[in-house]
């Protein structure tokens, strides 16, 4: 250690020591951030990039080595041979490549190691021979040992070194490990200078092909100082590059590189949306692959980019002027309109189409129905408008839920199109309606379309072995003849669907003028319903049900009452009906149930409440559920509530509507057989359910006192009941001999205008009482009148 330090001392220019160590830690600084660029990279490029380091870490070495060599003093004027010289940079040069290629492939100790050695002895090798190029009259004597040690120690540092780098990150290990390489490199060097001898020999012959020292210092500081700067600015010129190259083909937009008007560059997203090659497209015009669409005020243009597999992409052009490569160039941004325009036509798509169907929507007709009226008009030709309404449809909807209901109009809407022919526009307006504007001779054009629709449906809607299965009515309007407009025209062919609907549906009818205004009240009766209860208008009456031994009120039945605005009451016969074929009872018997429950539970006897139950209702499936749930919401005693359903409500699904009678009967609440006598099956149905209550049709009761089957009716029925052990109910009693007649044949209780007539407030109970019992006072007195005359 000693001898080394001594030999520096006294040997060397400290000056030029100085000078060797810098070159030497920049070189050593270039070599790691060259390194740390190759560690950043693929495979491929990452060889490049260690070529690149070991370059700049051999003229690193090789330039320390010759600096300090110019700071030796041997006591004798040295030169230094041109061949040998040149053959050390290429061995420093050879040696640290194959030093950090095998370091940087290895992860392990061993590998670290290994790439020690080889750049100890890539120096070494590099150290010698330059010592041999030297050139001066003296021989050259070499300590064996020393020059094994100095081996060793650089090989010891220079394994540190690359166990540095490769362990530490950031700054730091570029720091550490390029002061540990310049340890290396100066340990080695100096201490093998510390074992080197110069023995004077006069005799020796120097070559004539030298380099002076003061020449050669000249070339390694410049050569070794440029070289080492190329290699910095390599590496930042790169890494620029690249970095921007990759932000580029980052874009999601398409970059074209023109100069010159033609193509010199292309980044991958281009490549990729267009299958062209960038070697196919360097040196083209643009408009090889870009035809010119459109463009607007901002330099957005709208072109077609013409792929390779000869595919038009629609795309969006912007033009921007750039400096590329140090020269004015032109930046093309090409942005791919696909999906843009896929969404555009989807939107415009979903403005006209029906989303379930794929039908015209209602936009889309007002249209077309337009159209074909000004060609129509214009020719002096005839159009058929088409309004289709689902039968039953409302009812499937409700029982088998929207996934069904969107089934069947699925299925509607494909045998309609089967129908239709070419210039004929089927259309869904929305919900189960549809409508056909159908130009052509009329009316013999719209007859044919009706039928074959109507045979469609016949043939894959069989209601009888489908329970989802729907009909469908057809109204039609004929232009001129039926109107001129499409409003007109529009309005007529549902006034006419109206007509079908009411007189049976499942089939077509043309409009007529006198059905007009009477079709028109009735659907007018339709839709005001439709918003009775939201408008209050709907109310409940309770009319009291007596019993013909004491008199006592043994309950109510709640009966639905509408106030019309500008109509007054309406009558319940004539809007139930049209209720139960809209659907819209399905909301007004929940509604009605509700108040009637509700109102019962504030009562302070425990009266009974009957309540009207429609067959539409018991296509429910929920129906239980929800009659469960209300007496629960009210609080009602299940055992006061009295359901009233007719002999129709069990003609369609039979054992479904008795199961869920017999579950409400177990639920506690009371099942009675409402308008008695006027089914096909009344006796099959007394049979098969046991019911609480029979109640005789009000048709009888009217006919009672001059119609003798009809007494003989009640009379059958008052028995029947008897002997099943079933209360009897006569409805609609209005006059005294109605009522002494039921009296007489041991009716239980007696219902109808003369005991009380339904109102709002239930609080009548003592005038039906007593309207009661002075009734069957006055028979009574009657009676009296009559034997005394008698008598008499």
């Amino acid at each position: 250690m000693f001898s080394v330090i001594a030999c520096v001392r006294d040997y060397h220019d400290w000056r030029l020591v100085g000078a060797a160590a810098i070159v030497c830690l920049v070189g050593s600084l270039a070599t790691m951030l060259l390194l740390s660029r190759a560690q950043e990279c693929d495979a491929g490029q990452r060889r490049l990039w260690i070529a690149a380091s070991a370059f700049a870490c051999g003229i690193g070495i090789w330039a320390t080595h010759f600096i300090a060599m110019l700071a030796y003093d041997g006591g004798l004027p040295i030169s230094y041979g041109l061949g040998l010289t040149g053959l050390s940079v290429v061995l420093a040069i050879a040696g640290s490549w194959g030093a950090i290629l095998v370091a940087s492939e290895g992860t392990s100790g061993y590998s670290f190691a290994s790439g020690g050695v080889l750049m100890a002895l890539a120096i070494a090798t590099m150290h010698l021979t330059g010592m041999q190029a030297i050139e001066a009259q003296a021989t050259i004597e070499y300590d064996p040992y020393v020059t094994l040690a100095a081996v060793v120690t650089g090989a010891g540092l220079a394994t540190l070194s690359f166990l540095t780098f490769f362990k530490l990150t950031g700054a730091k290990r570029i720091v550490i490990s390029s002061l540990i390489f310049v340890l290396s490199i100066c340990a080695l060097h100096f201490t093998s200078m510390s074992g080197i001898v110069l023995v004077p020999d006069p005799a020796k012959d120097v070559a004539q092909m030298t380099i002076a020292t003061d020449v050669l210092a000249a070339i390694i500081m410049a050569v070794s100082t440029g070289l080492i700067l190329v290699a910095l600015g390599a590496v930042f010129l790169e890494s620029h590059l690249t970095d921007l190259r990759g932000l580029a083909n980052a874009s999601l937009e398409g970059l074209l590189i023109l100069r010159d008007g033609r193509i010199i560059d292309a980044n991958e997203r281009f490549q990729e949306m267009s299958g062209w090659k960038f070697a196919e497209l360097q040196g083209n015009v643009p408009d090889v692959v870009l035809i010119s669409h459109s463009a607007d005020g901002e330099g957005h243009r709208e072109m077609l980019l013409i792929a390779r597999d000869e595919t038009e992409i629609s795309v969006e052009v912007v033009a921007k002027k750039i400096v590329y490569r140090g020269r004015g160039c032109e930046v093309l941004v090409i942005r791919d309109l696909t999906e843009r325009k896929r969404a555009e036509e989807m939107i415009e798509h979903l403005a006209h189409q029906d989303v379930l169907t794929d039908l015209p929507n209602r936009s889309l007709f007002d249209t077309r129905i337009r159209q074909a009226l000004q060609i129509a008009h214009r020719k002096r030709s005839q159009v058929a408008v088409f309004c289709l309404d689902l039968d039953r449809f409302k009812a499937v909807n409700d029982i088998f839920g929207h996934a069904e209901g969107d089934r069947i109009l699925c299925k509607v809407a494909a045998i309609l199109k089967r129908c239709a022919a070419d210039g004929e526009t089927v259309a869904r307006l929305g919900g189960d309606e549809f409508a056909i504007i159908q130009p052509g001779k009329q009316p013999e054009a719209a007859r044919r379309l009706a039928a074959r629709i109507l045979d469609e449906f016949a043939a894959g809607m069989d209601t009888t072995r489908d329970p989802t299965a729907v009909g469908v009515s057809i109204g039609i309007a004929l232009f001129p003849s039926d109107g001129t407009t499409a409003e007109d025209l529009c309005n007529n062919a549902d006034t006419a669907l109206y007509r079908v609907k009411h007189a049976g549906r499942g089939s077509a009818c043309f409009f007529d003028a006198e059905m007009d205004e009477a079709v028109r009240a009735r659907r007018q009766i339709e839709n005001d319903l439709r918003h009775a209860i939201i408008r209050n208008q709907i109310h409940v009456s309770y009319q009291p049900i007596l019993d013909t031994r004491t008199g006592e009120i043994n309950g109510y039945e709640a009966l639905m009452r509408w106030n019309r605005p500008g109509h007054g009451m309406s009558e319940p016969n004539i809007f139930i009906p049209i209720a139960e074929e809209s659907g819209t009872i399905v909301q007004l018997g929940e509604w009605v149930l509700r108040q009637a429950c509700m109102e019962a539970a504030r009562w302070p006897d425990p009266l009974s409440i009957a309540v009207n139950v429609s067959p539409v209702q018991f296509m429910l499936p929920n129906l239980y559920d929800q009659i469960a749930g209300i007496l629960t919401e009210t609080g009602l005693a299940p055992a006061r509530l009295e359901l009233e359903i007719t002999e129709a409500a069990l003609v369609r699904d039979r054992a479904r509507v008795m199961a869920t009678l017999v579950r409400l009967r177990e639920l506690g609440v009371r099942i009675v057989m409402d308008d008695f006598g006027t089914g096909f099956s009344s006796l099959s149905n007394l049979r098969t359910f046991p019911f609480d209550k029979i109640k005789v049709d009000r048709s009888f009761t009217g006919a009672l006192e001059h119609d003798a089957a009809a007494r003989s009716i009640v009379r059958a029925i008052i028995g029947l009941g008897h002997s099943l052990g079933m209360p009897v109910v006569t409805e609609g009693v209005e006059t005294e001999v109605q009522r002494q007649i039921v009296m007489d044949e041991g009716c239980a209780q007696v219902q109808g205008l003369l005991l009380g007539k339904p109102d709002i407030e239930p609080s009548i109970k003592a005038a039906a009482r007593e309207s009661f019992l002075s009734a069957q006072t006055g028979t009574e007195v009657l009676k009296i009148h009559r034997t005394a005359t008698r008598q008499g």
